[in-house]
Parts: structure tokens; C-alpha cells; sequence
């Protein structure tokens, strides 16, 4: 893993659009984006768009897909996050909204929906370039603890935390969803490359666990060690519990220049 230390939010969102436009600038505007939800990517979304929107990157063609949705909530409801990736990457990006992707929760056959995803992103060739954030939990995508590590898109019931997490979002803990679709973490682990976000304290456990700690199913997010290239981003308080904190900080102020990701 790459781990890269911010001095604040909104410079964890600069680094990780500048990571992923170097990422794309060679593939060029046909480029997958895979796409997540929640506050930590809100920032890098808003900058790329920045950046499409200043000609320094190229976005024309770009299909984006989106890790999960829930399930039991009304299509169109502003808490789908149809309506959220709409609102965070389709419209700022500038993208198609035909190739904007997210899985189908109001489906009639759940299970047939999950099969349909997974056979859209193969047949774009894959993810490129994968969003992430991380919950407090240590899930990424809504692959709870305990979720299998070679898991693909699939139904899955919220663990208790996660709803509390997310109840803020909502009216109350009852408005929200039990159950949701996903990418499992063997479709994330196929991206070409991961880059997860993490800004705040609540997120320094899971950021520790999901780096240094071993590999487990306890954190889903752990699995990210065995991915070829996963950069994570981070603010100095979500570094909080990061026992190596001053070598990914040396490491990242001694890069060459053409590494570096200053903007």
C-alpha cells in the first residue's frame, strides 16, 4: 500500500484526484471510474470536476460504476444513491448518464440484478481506477465484517453500525434500510487500481486495522493489502492510530518529483 498523510480534508481530496488523474491520463477519456458514496469522497469528486472542468483531464468518455444501493427505499428517494452518484459525480463530472451505473435495489429479482452488474462491468473491460471510502467498521462498499473476501455483487443486511453511522442521513435509525446491494470485495479487489479516502478520528481504527493489521474478514477493508496498487489517503487525524505514521510520512517527502502529487 501506498499511504499518503494530509494536513486536511480538502487536501486529502486534492491528492487523491491528482493520484487519480496520473492513473488516467494514459488510458485517456474512455477511462472506468468505480464510484462510492458517503462524505470522505464528496471532496475528490468535487476537484476531479474541477479538473475535467479545466481541461486536465479528460472525461468525455468516462463510464463510472457504483459500489452499492440500497434496498427498500422508493427509486428516486434523495437518499438512493442513484440520486446521490447523480448529484456527486454524474452531473459535476459532466458524464453520460448511460454509462453511469449503479446496482439495481428496486429490482423485482435481486439476485438477477446482481448478476447483471457484474456482467456490466466486464463487459467495459473492468474497473480502472476504484473510489473508496471506509466505514467505522472497517467496510468498504457495504461489505460488512465477516463478509467473504472473494464475495462478489450481492444482497446484504447492514450491520447495526453502519445504520447508526448512516442514520444522520435520515429522518431517524427506523428510515433506514436493513439491507443494500454491493460490490463484494473480489469485484472491488479486480479494479486496476484502488484509491480509499479516510478524514476524521472516527475513522482512525479502521484506517490502522485496514493498513496494519492483518488480513481479516473482521475488517473487510484489510484485504486491500493483497491489491498490486491501493493508495490511501488520508487527514492527520484519520493517521491517528497509525503506528508507521512517520515513515508513510518520510516515504511520501522523499518520492522523486515525478511521484510526487503536489498540486
Amino acid at each position: 500500500m501506498e499511504v499518503i498523510i494530509c494536513p486536511s480534508a480538502q487536501r486529502v481530496g486534492e491528492v487523491a484526484a491528482a493520484k487519480a488523474a496520473r492513473i488516467a491520463a494514459p488510458i485517456g477519456p474512455d477511462v472506468v471510474l468505480g464510484v462510492a458514496t458517503g462524505s470522505s469522497p464528496v471532496q475528490t469528486f468535487a476537484e476531479l470536476a474541477r479538473l475535467a472542468d479545466a481541461g486536465e483531464l479528460d472525461l468525455s468518455g468516462a463510464s463510472a460504476f457504483a459500489l452499492d444501493e440500497y434496498v427498500g427505499i422508493p427509486e428516486g428517494h434523495p437518499e438512493s444513491y442513484h440520486e446521490i452518484i447523480r448529484k456527486t459525480v454524474t452531473e459535476p463530472m459532466h458524464l453520460d448518464p448511460a454509462r453511469v451505473h449503479v446496482p439495481n435495489g428496486f429490482a423485482d429479482d435481486l439476485a438477477a440484478a446482481c448478476l447483471a452488474y457484474e456482467d456490466a462491468i466486464r463487459a467495459v473491460g473492468g474497473v480502472d481506477i476504484q473510489f473508496l471510502g471506509v466505514g467505522t467498521n472497517g467496510h468498504i462498499g457495504f461489505n460488512e465484517p465477516t463478509s467473504s473476501l472473494s464475495s462478489r455483487t450481492r444482497i446484504k443486511t447492514l450491520a447495526a453500525r453502519t445504520r447508526e453511522d448512516n442514520a444522520r442521513f435520515f429522518d431517524s435509525i427506523d428510515d433506514v434500510p436493513k439491507h443494500c446491494l454491493t460490490q463484494g470485495l473480489g469485484t472491488i479487489m479486480d479494479a486496476r487500481n484502488v484509491i480509499l479516502v479516510a478524514t476524521g478520528t472516527s475513522k482512525a481504527h479502521a484506517i490502522a486495522q485496514v493498513v496494519e493489521g492483518p488480513v481479516t474478514a473482521m475488517y473487510p477493508g484489510s484485504v486491500l493489502q493483497f491489491h498490486p496498487h491501493a493508495t490511501i489517503v488520508v487527514d492527520e487525524e484519520a493517521a491517528g492510530e497509525l503506528a508507521l505514521a512517520d515513515y508513510y510520512r518520510e516515504t511520501y517527502a522523499n518520492l522523486p518529483d515525478w511521484q510526487r502529487l503536489d498540486v
